[in-house]
């Protein structure tokens, strides 16, 4: 054995839970097929809240875990890449958001002047917006300067993980379909548009858990993401020429000004999802190396990071 932890998966959930192990002394290398900042978590949007997600107890609980360190995170935006940001989600009622909802500080009822588009209703609130490809970058560095490692380094399989540490965990997000034999594990297509910023200061979601398609707008630093897609069992990473341009348009008729933005890239990533709903575990590899899964988050890998990570942190055992 040549190491303590192998967590496998550079996402959002897999830095998150191996900055934990890290900051709690353990030695801890990450084997990611794609550099952090390339993986599926970097093409999210960033919006902390809970989204196709189970199951919703738990989630509760996780998602306001991570609401309490993004708060922190916050209070150094340019070193993060975390703001608090308000804006409204469409269509929406409090009372139907779920138990976390009364966790979130100021959260309610969006008044009629506050509902861009024409709609009529809404909820209102000032959360975590978080620039991906600069979080990520900052976890990476966090993981660095406790002690761990980011590796280039496709995983043929778990085992083979076992092989070089005494615990190993599994934060492949949809890779955990071949690596953890998870045929339940299906992907959920995102597509979405980033444009010139043409003043958009607050973010707006109209999302409709039962549809394929979506509508936000997501301000970040330098740019608009607007979206997006949420197409189940579609694996194709290939931006299609008509989505794209149906996403401006229904931007568009929420912020007409959109509509003639510059289009500076577009982006697809495929949600992990599980209609079992999250799966924190820990069992055994050949050997009796201790495997601790953490993943099939769905749309809200972002929502709950720190959550799951400090649960599936707790499953590895002290050696």
């Amino acid at each position: 054995m040549s190491g303590d932890v192998i967590v496998v998966g550079g996402g959002v959930s897999g830095l998150a839970t191996a900055v934990t192990l890290a900051e709690r002394g353990r030695g801890v290398r990450v084997w990611t097929r794609e550099e952090p900042e390339l993986t599926t978590s970097s093409v999210a949007g960033g919006l902390w809240w809970p989204y196709r997600i189970e199951p919703k107890e738990q989630v509760a609980d996780w998602s306001t875990e991570t609401l309490r360190v993004y708060e922190e995170f916050a209070l150094r935006p340019g070193e993060t890449g975390v703001r608090l940001v308000a804006g409204v989600m469409a269509e929406q009622k409090v009372s139907a958001l779920g138990p976390w909802s009364s966790r979130v500080a100021g959260l309610r009822p969006a008044r009629p002047g506050e509902l861009p588009g024409g709609h009529t209703e809404g909820v209102r609130a000032r959360v975590p917006l978080v620039d991906m490809p600069a979080h990520l970058g900052w976890l990476r560095r966090r993981l660095e300067a406790a002690g761990g490692s980011v590796e280039r380094r496709t995983a043929r399989s778990l085992a083979e993980a076992a092989l070089r540490a005494r615990a190993v965990v599994n934060c492949a997000g949809l890779g955990a379909r071949e690596l953890a034999k998870d045929t339940g594990l299906r992907p959920v297509r995102g597509q979405l548009v980033v444009v010139e910023n043409p003043g958009v200061r607050e973010w707006f979601v109209l999302a409709d858990g039962a549809s394929a398609r979506t509508t936000y707008l997501l301000p970040q630093p330098g740019r608009l993401i607007l979206g997006g897609t949420a197409e189940e069992d579609e694996w194709g990473t290939e931006p299609a020429a008509g989505e794209a341009e149906a996403i401006v348009a229904r931007c568009a008729r929420v912020r007409p000004e959109v509509a003639t933005a510059r289009v500076l890239a577009h982006r697809v990533g495929l949600r992990p999802a599980r209609p079992a709903g999250v799966r924190i575990e820990r069992e055994s590899l050949p050997g009796g190396v201790p495997l601790i899964h953490n993943y099939g988050h769905g749309g809200a890998g972002v929502t709950v990071a720190w959550g799951c990570a400090r649960a599936a942190a707790d499953l590895v055992p002290e050696i």
